[in-house]
């Protein structure tokens, strides 16, 4: 049996019009550490740092700061799309910051009335690699040599996929990709935009 891959089909422009925009999509890997942005301006990382003895306040406030951070980075889009949590079972990191974090960054997003998209971490791996289990440095080779993108991290090279993969589900790819990998926006969370997307 054949999936298809959910698309979205941008609504013609008028007659008389000039040639349809491209859409603004951003990527985001977010993380405690290092989060990955990717616009289309290029991409960037926002890294912080924590400890494990830090207080209620240090944390919150970190918190914080990522998140301004981040969605000052997003500015004005038509979609973000946003990698999902990583599961509860992983070991190591704080779980409830990351989660937070998370949050924080998706709230900001949804209240500034842009579409969020949630894209499994294995959901990103196979779109760039064609493999769902494909580790982070093998994600950033891929997206490297598609893309024609020089990337310092592994956290920007997620965020470049994602925001690829936000291109590709609105129909306006940021480069061909082999049906095998196309088939990873299948497990992914798409918001309903109907045709309102295109301003």
């Amino acid at each position: 049996m054949t999936t298809s891959v959910p698309t979205v089909i941008p609504a013609p422009a008028p007659a008389g019009a000039g040639p349809r925009r491209l859409y603004r999509v951003a990527g985001l890997d977010i993380s405690l550490t290092g989060t990955g942005v990717a616009t289309a301006g290029g991409t960037t990382r926002i890294p912080t740092r924590g400890h494990r003895n830090d207080s209620l306040a240090a944390r919150r406030n970190r918190i914080k700061l990522i998140a301004d951070l981040v969605v000052t980075e997003v500015g004005d889009v038509d979609l973000a799309a946003v990698e999902g949590p990583v599961s509860y079972s992983q070991p190591g990191g704080s779980t409830w910051d990351r989660a937070g974090l998370w949050w924080q960054i998706v709230d900001r997003l949804i209240g500034r009335d842009i579409p969020v998209a949630v894209i499994p971490p294995t959901c990103r791996a196979k779109y760039a690699t064609g493999s769902g289990a494909a580790r982070k440095a093998m994600v950033l080779e891929a997206a490297q040599r598609r893309y024609g993108a020089v990337l310092p991290s592994d956290d920007e090279a997620d965020a470049l996929v994602l925001r690829a993969m936000g291109l590709h589900f609105l129909g306006q790819p940021l480069a061909d990709v082999p049906p095998g990998h196309g088939v990873a926006l299948v497990g992914c969370q798409w918001p309903d935009l109907g045709t309102g997307v295109a301003r």
